[in-house]
């Protein structure tokens, strides 16, 4: 049978043959089948198989790789895929529309002074999965190779603002000159094209009026409450105007930014600005926002990323004398060892009617010491170490009312638990006084329930006595008021409700209902009004939950439940989180296997501290040896063998050598220290004796009587007008040169963290004294008098040490 060069029939290779002749041809191919075989199709010449995975398979089937086929015959046809590393793009053009950019625009809707947690975000941002800024725009994040943050304390907006603006960036006086150009425009008009546009303009004035008045009552808000907007505006920069010490910035940066230091304004503290930045707040997953939708009370407590459980024995836990008596505590004569101290506490407690003579029970614990049991009795890894741990709570009802207006309240019932949560003690108890209102609804206390109790203060007070011995430890949620109403002391005291302190600081205390929700997951004190079981607050449930507190404590450690449990460490942020996109060579893809890497540089020992988190945590004792730190992480090392090549993504430092020339370094405990030690002195000179009251020396106990050693790491500096001249000149020599071996497409962020802090401290010294004294002593008799005038001076004084600085920009 005929066929074709590819050795197929022609009727096959007609696209649209007969039909007949088709069939007729399938006919005689069937009867010629049983005669004899069609011939074969030529045979195709051996291809290589394609495979999509590895280009290792095409080497395999060569001749000379003969043993590595036979291996991979035998591994059932599996095959290890190996990717191609990426390869990063090219460095855009400075010039270029793709080169990356953090710009600020005019129109931008300020209404108040970005804080540090703003920086924060534009850092996270730009490495990690931060969300936008608002005050800012970022352009082309992904090109953005690496970020370095300086933090400078001592730089001030005094050192540029007086010469540094150039124009006015508040928006609203650029309208309104535009306004007055427009009318001067309208006065060159031919008087017919006025005339005939009178009746349309007047309607229009009419609302540029009403608008014009809008403004400016918006402006006068804004004023009022936020201030000028020249406070926080950012200022451009013009190197003809600054210092000459100074020029380099403006040709590093754009714009200088108005900075607020955190901190609380009813109670003059200032946060850490440290902790400001390198404490990132840990991010909600989906349970806890739909947590805050469909149910009420605190988000329940979840341990940070890095989290790791530190047991910490609870002798530990017990608060210092100093403490107590911080937190209106009566102190325990045991706290002190001198009998001098006694002394004094006894006429300081007499004074104030809450001694002995006045029905008041001392526990029967001579010396402090007595509390520690010794070493062959301790177990090994025992959370009680010896001691026995007995929680307490009590309900009180209303009997009368004090001097100062505030109800008078009676012990009514008394609930102790020992550790293992079962009950020690549990009973109700009479007043001496009627009771003038139950307070049910709190108490859960009936006066049912009390009419046949015949149980007396003085008879709890002798079985407190005999159960508190000197190794017992006594837990409970503000003891204080419970030890009031008891008319008891005892110098081994641990608090709740300061082991886990508010959230805004103190003298703000966290409610025994909130931390149960938050950090045991329970919910207590539902009897709101309701007589029999779980009425009121049950007294005994309360004690558990101080109990479960205290053991969640030990078993995680003491910074569980602290504001530093509440955030992430950023070092571990964005090695967690960071974004490696593909122009770093990366899939754009948050993973932890290919996160940012990090590097902190610091004085002193920065393992020590937040920067223990970091890759490369880099100690110096000079801005020298900081800035020299700075660059090496940047860059790397040349042989690779502690920093890779071509350094880290996210690099932290902090120079401090001008921060030590104006006098700032650790200025809050070391002039808090000398301001106490003067007063200390005063006092020793009229020859008063309470000082040894307020500052009590125990074994647990800090001696005030000298002022606190300045920091060794320290420099020896001079605060005189030369010495500031040349340590101004050598930070921006420094500054300089660390952006001079910046690679190109890196951030740049430069930030004060505050403003003078130092009259602030003064202050706050002289208010901390005066709180200790007005107490036990008279007016005329106080070394330290507050006023209005000086609370008004630390006002302004700690609006002062909030207001820092930053400058920000791409090299």
């Amino acid at each position: 049978m005929a066929t074709t060069d590819d050795g197929r029939p022609p009727s096959y290779s007609s696209a649209n043959g007969n039909s007949s002749k088709k069939r007729k041809y399938e006919d005689d191919e069937d009867s010629e089948s049983s005669k004899e075989q069609a011939p074969a199709l030529p045979r195709q010449p051996d291809l290589p198989e394609f495979n999509l995975t590895s280009r290792a398979s095409q080497d395999a089937k060569s001749p000379n790789n003969e043993e590595n086929r036979g291996e991979r015959a035998d591994s059932e046809g599996w095959q290890t895929a190996e990717g191609r590393p990426r390869k990063k793009k090219k460095i855009p053009k400075h010039d270029s529309k793709n080169y990356p950019a953090i710009h600020f625009s005019k129109e931008s809707r300020l209404q108040s002074q970005i804080k540090i947690s703003d920086l924060q975000q534009l850092v996270l941002y730009i490495l990690a999965d931060g969300t936008s800024p608002s005050f800012v725009a970022v352009r082309h994040r992904p090109e953005i190779r690496k970020v370095v943050v300086l933090m400078v304390p001592g730089l001030e907006m005094s050192m540029f603002r007086s010469t540094a603006i150039e124009g006015d960036s508040n928006p609203d006086k650029s309208r309104d000159s535009n306004k007055d150009r427009d009318r001067r425009d309208s006065r060159d008009q031919d008087p017919r094209d006025r005339d005939s546009r009178d009746r349309n303009d007047r309607g229009r004035d009419h609302r540029d009026r009403d608008a014009d008045r809008r403004d400016r009552r918006d402006r006068e808000h804004r004023e009022r409450t936020y201030g000028s907007p020249d406070d926080y505006f950012p200022n451009k920069l013009n190197a003809e105007k600054l210092p000459e010490a100074l020029q380099p910035f403006a040709d590093m940066f754009e714009h200088i930014w108005p900075v607020k230091t955190p901190g609380d304004e009813k109670y003059g503290k200032m946060h850490s600005p440290l902790h400001a930045m390198l404490t990132a707040p840990a991010p909600k997953n989906k349970e806890e926002k739909q947590w805050q939708k469909s149910r009420k009370g605190a988000t329940p407590a979840k341990e940070p990323h890095g989290w790791k459980n530190t047991r910490v024995p609870i002798p530990e836990f017990v608060h210092t004398p100093e403490e107590l008596l911080e937190n209106d505590y009566t102190l325990h004569p045991a706290s002190y060892n001198e009998e001098e101290g006694k002394a004094n506490l006894a006429k300081f407690r007499r004074a104030n009617k809450v001694s002995t003579d006045d029905g008041w029970v001392d526990t029967l614990v001579e010396h402090f010491k007595d509390g520690t049991a010794p070493e062959t009795e301790i177990q090994s890894g025992s959370i009680t170490a010896g001691r026995e741990v007995l929680a307490m709570d009590c309900e009180m009802c209303v009997t009368g009312k004090q001097a100062s207006g505030q109800d008078e309240l009676s012990l009514t019932r008394i609930s102790i638990v020992g550790w293992d949560g079962s009950v020690v003690l549990d009973e109700l108890v009479k007043p001496d006084k009627p009771i003038i209102n139950y307070v049910t609804q709190y108490s859960g206390i009936t006066e049912a329930m009390i009419a046949p109790v015949t149980t007396t203060l003085s008879d709890i007070q002798k079985k407190l006595v005999s159960l508190l011995h000197p190794r017992a430890i006594l837990i409970g949620h503000s003891l204080n008021s419970d030890l009031n109403a008891l008319k008891i002391t005892h110098p081994f005291i641990i608090d709740t409700a300061l082991i886990y302190p508010h959230p805004r600081g103190p003298p703000l205390k966290s409610s025994l209902k909130w931390l149960a929700q938050k950090y045991l997951n329970r919910e207590i004190q539902k009897g709101h009004g309701t007589t029999g079981p779980g009425a009121g607050h049950d007294s005994i449930e309360d004690a558990r939950t101080c109990l479960d507190l205290l053991k969640q404590k030990c078993e995680k450690g003491k910074q569980w439940g602290t504001n530093d449990a509440q955030g992430e460490n950023i070092f571990k942020r964005v090695a967690r989180a960071g974004v490696k996109y593909k122009s770093q060579g990366g899939s754009a893809i948050p993973s932890p296997l290919n996160g940012k890497s990090s590097a902190a540089i610091d004085w002193g020992e920065p393992r020590k501290g937040p920067g223990a988190a970091s890759n490369f945590p880099i100690g110096c004792k000079s801005d020298e040896e900081v800035m020299e730190g700075v660059i090496r992480a940047v860059k790397g090392d040349h042989d690779g063998k502690e920093i890779p090549g071509g350094g880290v993504d996210f690099v932290w430092g902090r120079f401090r050598e001008l921060e030590a020339v104006k006098g700032w370094w650790n200025n809050n405990k070391l002039v808090a220290a000398e301001a106490a030690a003067a007063i200390d002195a005063e006092m020793e000179a009229s020859k008063t004796d309470a000082a040894s009251v307020v500052a009590p020396t125990g074994e647990k106990s800090v001696a005030t009587d000298a002022p606190a050693a300045a920091d060794p790491l320290l420099p020896a500096t001079k605060s005189d007008e030369s010495s500031l001249a040349t340590a101004t000149s050598e930070l921006t020599r420094r500054i300089a040169k660390v952006y001079e071996e910046l690679p190109p497409c890196t951030a740049f962020m430069i930030y004060s963290g505050s403003g003078d802090p130092r009259e602030m401290s003064r202050l706050q010294a002289m208010q901390t004294q005066y709180k200790k004294e007005y107490r036990f002593k008279k007016w005329d008799d106080l070394s330290v008098k507050w006023t209005d005038t000086e609370e008004q001076a630390l006002k302004k004084a700690f609006k002062v040490a909030r207001e820092g600085v930053a400058f920000f920009g791409v090299k």
